[in-house]
This record gives C-alpha cells, sequence and structure tokens, in this order.
C-alpha cells in the first residue's frame, strides 16, 4: 500500500483541476482521472479548448513545479547552512545507504546457494529510489555548484 497521494490531491492537481473546472467544467472531468503532471499536460493538449485556455493551464502546472523545486532548494541550502553534521550530510550518507543496500541486495539475489529473491515490486521500489537520491544529489550539487559559480 503506498502513501503517495494521488495527483489529485496535491497542490498542483488542485491548482489545475480548480482552474481547469472553472475554465471547462468537461476539462475538469477528464483531467480528475490523472495521476501525474504530465497525465495532465497530456489531456490539456488532446483537450477541445481554446488554445490561450491550454497554455494558462499548462503554464499554472509548469509554474506550480517551479515553486516545488525551489522550496526543496532552498531547504537544502539551509540544511548544508546549518551547524549541525546530520543535517549538512544526511543526502550524502541516505546516498551511500542506498547504494549498499541495492548492491548487496543485488548480488545476494544472483548466488544460487543464498535463498534470497527479490521480488518485482522490491525490484521496482529499489529502482525508483536509487534513481531519485542519484538525481536529487547529483542534481542537487551541480545546482549548489552551479549557483555558488555564477554569484562569484
Amino acid at each position: 500500500m503506498s502513501n503517495k497521494k494521488k495527483f489529485k490531491e496535491t497542490t498542483v492537481g488542485k491548482l489545475l483541476f480548480g482552474a481547469a473546472s472553472m475554465i471547462n467544467p468537461t476539462l475538469g472531468k477528464v483531467l480528475s482521472g490523472v495521476s501525474s503532471p504530465q497525465e495532465a499536460l497530456s489531456e490539456i493538449g488532446k483537450s477541445k479548448i481554446s488554445n490561450d485556455d491550454k497554455i494558462k493551464l499548462q503554464q499554472m502546472i509548469y509554474e506550480q513545479q517551479n515553486k516545488e523545486i525551489e522550496s526543496i532548494t532552498s531547504r537544502w541550502k539551509a540544511d548544508s547552512m546549518s551547524d549541525s553534521w546530520l543535517s549538512k550530510n544526511v543526502r550524502p550518507l541516505v546516498l551511500v545507504w542506498c547504494i549498499v543496500v541495492f548492491s548487496l541486495a543485488g548480488i545476494l539475489d544472483s548466488i544460487e546457494s543464498v535463498p534470497f529473491h527479490i521480488g518485482v515490486t522490491w525490484n521496482d521500489t529499489f529502482e525508483k529510489v536509487m534513481m531519485a537520491v542519484v538525481l536529487a544529489y547529483f542534481g542537487g550539487r551541480t545546482t549548489e555548484k552551479a549557483t555558488s559559480f555564477f554569484k562569484k
């Protein structure tokens, strides 16, 4: 069971559904079944509303996603400026932990004499977690370095 919010329960989803329902009630109903911003953008593109309305809705999605990314970046900057060792090192520690667990599970799963097998669900979960952690860590570090470079 996943604790992940449905798209229509997220801030972006609520904003999008409210605006879409006001612009075109039929489009609001179509968008109620989408599960991600990408699907919402696709459905908006397919809808039979004016191009101006399509552009407005798409801009709202992009602006909200940018705000969420900026808030994450500001939290990470605050963590890196903190005097706490743990807050400064939590991202690298999570990255190392994920790599160790993922590697160990892969090795154990590949040895025939060891009765350990990764289920399909766990394999997908590990893959998504690893991708998110690696992209967040290296993407965040690249952004931090680029920002500090351009400020100089």
